[in-house]
């Protein structure tokens, strides 16, 4: 089963993503059960990432994402929202800085978070 949850900002709108339980379970659970969060958003390439209240060990951690994959990173205790090429990309696929936790795929179009400006409030919530 899985469960949508929506990515809410100034300049996004609203984006959802679909949580799965596949990869991560223990990750999506936490995370489904912390909504709402809240965090200021920071760049890292083509990647949106904003620190959580809630602290994670690694789960089936890897650095090698797709565009419009969404994944805890249990280092920065934040969440991360690939949409392209990072610093740390080899190829045109986004990499993570050090191994996260996939828990969720977004819906739609990944480029919309290219207009989310460093600084700004993201607000996840169930959708």
């Amino acid at each position: 089963m899985s469960e949508l949850i929506a990515f809410r900002s100034r300049s996004l709108g609203r984006v959802e993503a679909e949580v799965s339980r596949l990869e991560c379970p223990a990750t999506a659970d936490a995370v489904l059960r912390a909504l709402p969060l809240r965090g200021r958003a920071r760049r890292w390439g083509d990647e949106v990432y904003f620190k959580v209240p809630i602290a994670l060990p690694e789960e089936n951690g890897r650095v090698e994402v797709k565009v419009g994959e969404v994944a805890y990173w249990p280092e920065g205790q934040c969440i991360c929202v690939f949409f392209g090429r990072t610093p740390a990309s080899r190829d045109d696929e986004p990499r993570a800085y050090s191994p996260v936790n996939v828990f969720a795929k977004l819906l739609g179009e990944p480029t919309r978070f290219k207009g989310v400006r460093e600084g700004e409030v993201i607000v996840v919530e169930g959708a």
